[in-house]
């Protein structure tokens, strides 16, 4: 018995210890129902790949280099389009939060624009912008506009009127106002709409692979579709799903680092 080592009430020990058991409960379960739905044969074969015919893919395709071309290129493109997106959302979303008259001519379109799911834009930029680069980082910046605008615009629009009223009393530059009111009064809502953004950024982006590229994740699952590989296509959902997992992982990861230092 260790003296001097108190817990406090309502200690969270046991609940991290069974963290791990939780968080891999649910994909042990789902590859088991997969597993004994390929062994009873509810499913054809050429239908439903068992998890060892995926495995093998993806081994076979790493051995040949051909998956880390794949995934190289679409992480390419989120990280400049991304890039580009948020940065650009950033600074309209603080644009119409800063400016009345730009909010009142701006906003109807903006919202109205909002609506519009991102693949709908995809025949248009086809035609102006073929199915190259400049197409799949267009789609991904895109993406991460919308939602990086108008997290930036309501997490200024939420600070409270009367620190603007201070600063004008202390007659704060621009510069000064941003970097000691308004950056860490935001923090929370700018990180949050990161995340949503990065994450939005990454599903459109396979999906946009999936219709027009020549490669990437979703250009990868494509063609195993055309060629009627579903070892491939499977392959290619479980790395989808595991990078967009990582990426809100690390986005939170961000996120609370960024929320203690705004405490402290």
């Amino acid at each position: 018995m260790m003296a001097g080592r108190h817990f406090p009430s309502g200690a969270s020990v046991p609940r991290l210890r069974n963290l791990p058991v939780g968080a891999f409960a649910a994909p042990v379960l789902l590859l088991g129902a997969w597993q004994l739905a390929c062994l009873t044969g509810l499913f054809p074969q050429q239908v439903l790949v068992p998890p060892s015919g995926v495995a093998k893919a993806l081994a076979d395709m790493a051995g040949s280099g051909e998956l880390q071309r794949h995934v190289g290129d679409s992480l390419h493109r989120l990280l400049v389009g991304f890039a580009i997106g948020a940065v650009s959302g950033m600074i309209f979303g603080a644009a119409l939060a800063l400016s009345r008259l730009l909010d009142a001519a701006l906003s109807p379109l903006f919202l109205t624009l909002w609506q519009v799911p991102v693949i709908a834009f995809v025949p248009l930029m086809v035609m102006f912008l073929g199915i190259d680069e400049p197409f799949k980082i267009a789609v991904v910046a895109i993406a991460a506009f919308f939602p990086m605008a108008l997290a930036t615009f309501d997490g200024i629009r939420g600070v409270p009127r009367n620190w603007f009223d201070v600063a004008k009393i202390y007659r704060l530059r621009l510069h000064q106002l941003v970097r000691r009111i308004l950056l860490p009064a935001t923090v929370p809502a700018v990180l949050t709409g990161l995340r949503i953004s990065l994450t939005r950024a990454w599903v459109v982006l396979v999906a946009a692979e999936l219709l027009a590229a020549d490669s990437g994740i979703g250009q990868m699952m494509e063609m195993g579709r055309q060629l009627f590989q579903i070892d491939v296509v499977l392959a290619g959902v479980v790395v989808s799903g595991l990078i967009g997992f990582l990426l809100d992982r690390g986005a939170r990861w961000v996120e609370s680092r960024a929320t203690r230092w705004r405490a402290a």
